[in-house]
């Protein structure tokens, strides 16, 4: 048995490809299907393509819910302040932000949660992490 990926269902397949791009994940493969209606487009972090995130795209307009009853993502970060201020430049909201040094969570436009993990310790605890407050849901 192989771990092979995990389906998210997406509602604007370019501001998703954006959102996981300011992650760093790259697109490793991607499937059209037009007699299903859906187009499937599979990420992965630069060096590790074993664990991947496929993209569901329904071209008919659906409503999706409940982003966080799907529990989140986890990535593992070489610099938590670093990456999480390369997402705040890119106008990506910190619902919690690295506060102890180890762990910030961030949302989805389709609000599927991302935990991003410090690698190894956890870095130091520095401003302006902090003192800053969560942001909605995370």
């Amino acid at each position: 048995m192989k771990y092979m990926h995990t389906m998210v269902r997406v509602g604007d397949l370019d501001a998703s490809l954006e959102f996981y791009g300011h992650l760093g994940l790259k697109e490793v493969g991607r499937h059209v299907v037009e007699a299903g209606r859906y187009t499937l487009v599979f990420l992965a972090a630069p060096g590790d393509e074993s664990a991947q995130v496929e993209l569901t795209y329904n071209w008919d307009p659906e409503q999706y819910t409940g982003g966080r009853n799907f529990g989140h993502l986890a990535y593992r970060v070489e610099d938590i302040y670093a990456t999480c201020q390369r997402l705040m430049d890119a106008g990506v909201t910190l619902s919690r932000p690295p506060r102890d040094g180890r762990m910030a969570f961030v949302r989805s436009p389709d609000e599927i949660s991302v935990e991003l993990i410090q690698d190894g310790e956890a870095l130091p605890i520095q401003e302006p992490w902090k003192s800053m407050p969560n942001v909605g849901e995370w």
